[in-house]
């Protein structure tokens, strides 16, 4: 009941901010994010969406194989195609990767771990887009920096209550890891796993890799769809825009990725002296972007689901098929007939 009542809160928390968004700035931006894109921006789009699957993939493998778990570079190419493309198709943004995790732990035997897994895997991604994100946001002139500079005193206040609040966890993760409870017991087990998974020395420089590799590929994205909106800007001045538009996307209010990354582009484009209609429909192109690039996961779908229903179909047909009974009379031997029937 409470996992139900979540889940319709995100999505219509989403779809409230989208309706915001339709009240105050019109259907025309929603529409210019159609109108804008052309073949080569789009084929563009594509291939670093290309590159950005294929090195979470590789990621995904890194930390699967750290706890344990057997996952080759080609499905996990395709698993990950898939859960991008449930991921943008149902509400939530998030459906694709508990299919994956789910999938690959009931080939594997062992779904908590591969749960836990795609679970590391993803965390991986958002550490590093928050270091490069809170990096660039404090360093960078940008909106965040002026608000930042105008309410010094509350900014303070709040990261003093952040970091107490860490050192809590921290010292409650520390307390837990010597009980003999389930719940300490689950401590443990994920602690060792984060261990064995991320900072092993033979796993972090990859992952490292691939995560940062992969928040270039969407800053890319994000740039394409600028341009193809019409922004000139300065990439020093974009930049730090998207970055805030990727940490809004990580936010869990969403219907297939859609809402908050709408309505904090908006935002940002506006505060820094561009306008917000121009970044909505930058925010609307690279939805478009997103989604085109995931659809090689339509086709991975498909061929599966076909896959099952004919293997579904072909052993329904043969239980259908009587036995044939063996004739009477006959006694299974390797004897000449005549001597079994005494002649």
């Amino acid at each position: 009941m409470t996992r139900t009542i979540w889940a319709w809160l995100r999505i219509l928390g989403g779809v409230a901010i989208l309706a915001v968004l339709l009240w105050r700035l019109g259907t025309g931006a929603f529409l210019d994010g159609l109108r804008v894109i052309d073949g080569p921006a789009l084929a563009l789009a594509f291939a670093i969406g290309v590159a950005t699957t294929v090195f979470s993939a590789w990621r995904w493998c890194l930390v699967a194989r750290g706890l344990g778990l057997r996952l080759t570079m080609r499905a996990a190419v395709a698993d990950y195609y898939k859960a991008l493309f449930l991921n943008a198709a149902l509400p939530g943004g998030v459906l694709g990767d508990v299919d994956r995790a789910v999938q690959h732990g009931r080939d594997e035997g062992d779904v908590g771990r591969s749960v836990r897994a795609v679970v590391l895997e993803r965390t991986a991604g958002q550490i590093v887009l928050l270091v490069v994100g809170v990096t660039v946001l404090l360093t960078v002139p940008s909106p965040v920096l002026t608000q930042i500079s105008r309410h010094g005193a509350s900014v303070f206040v709040a990261l003093v209550a952040a970091l107490f609040a860490l050192t809590l966890v921290l010292l409650a993760c520390r307390r837990l890891r010597q009980g003999g409870s389930k719940l300490a017991a689950g401590v443990r087990t994920g602690l060792a796993e984060i261990r064995t998974g991320l900072l092993a020395r033979r796993n972090w420089p990859g992952i490292t890799l691939a995560s940062t590799i992969v928040l270039a590929g969407h800053l890319a994205t994000f740039v394409v769809a600028a341009r193809a909106a019409g922004s000139h800007a300065s990439m020093l001045r974009l930049v730090p825009l998207m970055l805030l538009a990727l940490l809004a996307m990580s936010l869990p209010v969403n219907v297939g990725g859609w809402g908050p990354r709408e309505a904090v582009t908006a935002w940002a484009f506006g505060a820094a002296g561009l306008t917000a209609t121009q970044g909505l429909t930058t925010a609307v192109v690279y939805g478009v972007f997103a989604f085109v690039a995931a659809l090689p996961g339509a086709a991975v779908l498909g061929t599966r689901t076909a896959r099952r229903l004919r293997t579904a179909s072909l052993a329904k047909s043969v239980r259908t098929v009587a036995p044939v009974s063996p004739a009477v009379g006959y006694v299974p031997s390797s004897e000449p007939v005549l001597a079994r029937t005494g002649a």
